[in-house]
């Protein structure tokens, strides 16, 4: 017998569960799939399965799902050194480590151990979901420090897409010469480029393992640093390293609208 809910016009258990931070929304469809999703004391197993959060009790493996309290969202300047992790067993401090304790949050997303800059932290597992899968195609911004000079060249192959030996798909990146603009850095963290440098502007749509480093060293280039500045609408602004800030009401709106959530 199906679990009676109070509301079939409510929205779909997987949507409710990933919103509340237990999953991404695929994930969830395979808890509800397994038979570990209960909804006012009975097992629901079909994905189009409808609740209402605010009057259905719903339970993840034996525990309550708590849909009522607001999402938080912590924007953190990633320092380098940090790992983008919730923990690390090697004992390196992590990004989580830098934002306030009073509640469980996780990245969205990584920095390597050698770069820096914004970091999203979250309990919004849906809007997580939606900010990473490559289908949506949310801007990455970064500012990339570089030993030697890109040629227009080298920008338009990487715009094209490399070819990397240990890749099956092209990485591409769109690449501009920043280092003449002396006001082009909201971000207090760099400073202008030394002679046999060049500081660019790199905007990913997709990211994949140190991509820009290994982009960069296929045409011939050391990145001598690598901040990330904005991911979608949400910037960085003007954060020093090792601070952070939570969302205001705006850029929360914003950013889920980026998204395609209300």
């Amino acid at each position: 017998m199906p679990a009676q809910t109070s509301s079939e016009r409510g929205e779909r258990l997987q949507k409710v569960m990933a919103r509340a931070g237990v999953a991404s929304r695929r994930a969830c469809e395979a808890y509800i799939t397994a038979g570990r999703v209960r909804v006012n004391g009975q097992v629901v197993t079909e994905l189009g399965t409808r609740v209402d959060p605010e009057h259905d009790r719903i339970e993840v493996d034996g525990r309550p799902l708590t849909t009522g309290r607001e999402r938080a969202y912590y924007l953190v300047y990633k320092p380098v050194g940090h790992v983008s992790t919730a923990d690390d067993p090697q004992g390196r401090p992590t990004i989580v480590d830098l934002a306030p304790g009073q509640r469980r949050l996780y990245p969205v997303g990584r920095l390597d151990r050698d770069s820096e800059g914004l970091v999203l932290l979250t309990d919004d597992g849906e809007l997580t979901q939606r900010l990473l899968h490559p289908r949506y195609e949310h801007d990455r911004e970064y500012l990339v420090l570089v030993q030697g000079r890109l040629s227009a060249e080298k920008m338009r192959r990487m715009a094209e897409g490399l070819h990397l030996p240990d890749e099956e798909r092209p990485m591409r990146a769109r690449v501009s010469d920043i280092s003449g603009a002396g006001h082009f850095l909201k971000c207090p963290a760099p400073k202008p480029a030394e002679p046999g440098e060049q500081w660019l502007r790199v905007i990913l749509r997709e990211g994949r393992k140190r991509q820009i480093r290994r982009m960069m060293q296929a045409l011939g280039h050391e990145v001598k640093r690598l901040i990330r500045v904005r991911m979608a609408s949400l910037r960085l602004g003007d954060l020093r390293p090792g601070e952070g800030r939570w969302l205001t009401d705006q850029e929360i709106t914003a950013l889920r609208r980026d998204a395609g959530l209300k």
